[in-house]
């Protein structure tokens, strides 16, 4: 291992993240590592990180390699590996402008939740980012979640990860989200779930707040957007594949606006801004200690 490893930091809607740049696979990052990467008072500080490999270095991705060159390897701010992250990749591709392996226009990435599309903007129209996030699955059954002594249905919405979408009078009825809200059945959700409590403020506007799992409330959470979005459509009985028309809905995070859009394929669109704001070197002997 080299004496130092270069890293950035960069947020999409303040969803922040610690970029580690690795093509080759050639740095360990072991839960304990990257849990203390994402710490906030003794790391770098993040919500997850971003370990930016080429698709035919990894194990997981190589199969992918025909379609993305680069794969995302994400990791939530415990260390634990999740299958996609929409705001993460969001960042994931601006970096890859920044270090000028990609330009404007479109690009694959590979994820652990599929191939993701990606176009990036003109800088002059404004340099957002729009992410092709799949389609979303409604599994069946009722779900509801918790806080304190509030209890409220809920959508299952699944876009690659798991989510929790429930509709609240206030979003301070979601309390501080410092724990994950307790949902039942149990069953809905045996490796967890990402928890959605949102309001509307006008027509095909919502806002929300989010539990992200392994994480806790962030400011922004680019998957639990399109769930909202692709839950408050339901409920608002708008379903672009029964209509042939597509359907959009602006969400507001806490971390800023992001513009979701459902074509009558089922296909989701996510379009929002990203920025790299830092970029230096982790000492190697700080990060072997992490790592011990």
């Amino acid at each position: 291992m080299s004496t130092r490893i270069a890293f950035l930091k960069g947020h999409g809607t303040e969803n922040d993240f610690v970029i580690i740049p690795d093509p080759d696979n050639a740095v360990e990052l072991p839960p304990a590592a990257v849990a203390a990467l994402c710490d906030r008072r003794a790391g770098i500080g993040g919500d997850g990180l971003l370990h930016v490999v080429r698709s035919a270095a990894h194990p997981e991705a190589r199969h992918l390699a025909d379609r993305a060159e680069w794969f995302m390897d994400y990791r939530n701010g415990d260390g634990s590996v999740a299958e996609m992250c929409g705001n993460g990749v969001r960042v994931f591709a601006r970096y890859l402008q920044h270090a000028g392996h990609v330009g404007e226009g479109d690009l694959a990435v590979a994820t652990r939740g599929g191939v993701k599309t990606v176009h990036i903007a003109k800088a002059e129209s404004g340099g957002e980012i729009t992410v092709g996030m799949g389609k979303a699955l409604l599994p069946e059954g009722d779900v509801t979640v918790s806080v304190a002594d509030h209890q409220w249905p809920a959508r299952n919405v699944n876009m690659g990860n798991p989510h929790a979408v429930a509709f609240v009078d206030d979003l301070a009825d979601a309390g501080t989200l410092y724990d994950p809200p307790p949902f039942s059945p149990a069953s809905a959700y045996p490796d967890g779930v990402n928890v959605e409590f949102a309001v509307d403020r006008a027509p095909r506007h919502v806002a929300m707040r989010v539990h992200e799992r392994g994480v806790g409330e962030t400011r922004s959470c680019g998957t639990g957007a399109c769930a909202v979005a692709v839950a408050a459509a339901r409920r608002d009985g708008a379903d672009p594949a029964v209509t042939g028309a597509p359907v959009t809905y602006t969400v507001d995070l806490p971390g800023g606006r992001v513009v979701i859009t459902e074509r009558p394929d089922g296909e989701i669109e996510m379009t929002g801004p990203a920025v790299i704001l830092a970029e230096g070197e982790i000492l190697s002997e700080w990060f072997e200690t992490a790592t011990a």
